[in-house]
Parts: C-alpha cells; structure tokens; sequence
C-alpha cells in the first residue's frame, strides 16, 4: 500500500488549504509548503498523526503565511470550550455532521478527545466530547 493512500485522511484535510508539495520518495512522504494559520497547520499534524507509523513515515515543512497576532492565543485559549455529550444512538460522524457541518470531519472531533477516545467507532452515551 502506498504511504499516499495510508495518509488519505492527512490528504483531505490538507485538500483546501495547504499550498506546496506532497509525493512520496524515499520510502517517506514528503510535505512542502504553506498554510495560512496555524489551526490549519495543527489540523495537517494531527490527521497526519493518526497513522501510528507516522514519525518514520513523513517528512514535512509547513510553514504559516498569516501567523496570529501575539496574545491571539491567550485569548482563544481564555475562551469557553465547545462540548457536546453524546446520546444514544450518536456516532462521531453524525455528531460531526449536526455540530460541524460535515460529517467526514468527525476525525476532527475524534482527535480533539485522544485522552478518552481510543476508537472512533467506541463512544457511549453521557461521554463529553469537547468540539474542535
């Protein structure tokens, strides 16, 4: 299997918004580039992340173009979590579609609750889920 095809999901969330190059060479997966902040270059890592294999497999260089202005992140960081609890009968793709949007994104979700989510597919109703 190609390491393109391992990485499909870092592939997709990078579709939009990351401007460079993505190939495959040296048996690793070279990213080279640019995105415009820095939520967009932590969204990149993270999806990358989901690969277990992921510090053997990538090399990347994603620089930010539009960096936050200094104390933007204290004040992002001071602001009220969003969080949703999940009911019977929710799965992350559904929660994803209602709260975000698009149910494919519920990755996004399941990488933001790493600390009590170990699978996508194993969540139990009353669970607090914080949202990206």
């Amino acid at each position: 299997m190609a390491l393109k095809d391992m990485y499909a999901y870092a592939m997709k969330v990078s579709k939009d918004t990351f401007h460079g190059t993505t190939d495959e060479r040296d048996g690793k997966l070279h990213f080279k580039g640019t995105v415009a902040t820095e939520e967009q270059k932590n969204d990149i890592w993270n999806a990358l992340k989901t690969i277990p294999t992921w510090q053997k497999d990538i090399v990347a260089d994603i620089r930010v173009t539009n960096p936050a202005p200094a104390g933007a992140s204290a004040v992002k960081a001071a602001a009220e979590p969003r969080t949703y609890t999940v009911k019977s009968g929710d799965t992350l793709s559904k929660i994803a579609k209602q709260v975000l949007g698009d149910g494919s994104d519920y990755m996004k979700i399941f990488e933001a609750n790493r600390d009590q989510l170990t699978n996508p597919d194993l969540i139990k109703p009353g669970q607090v889920l914080r949202l990206p």
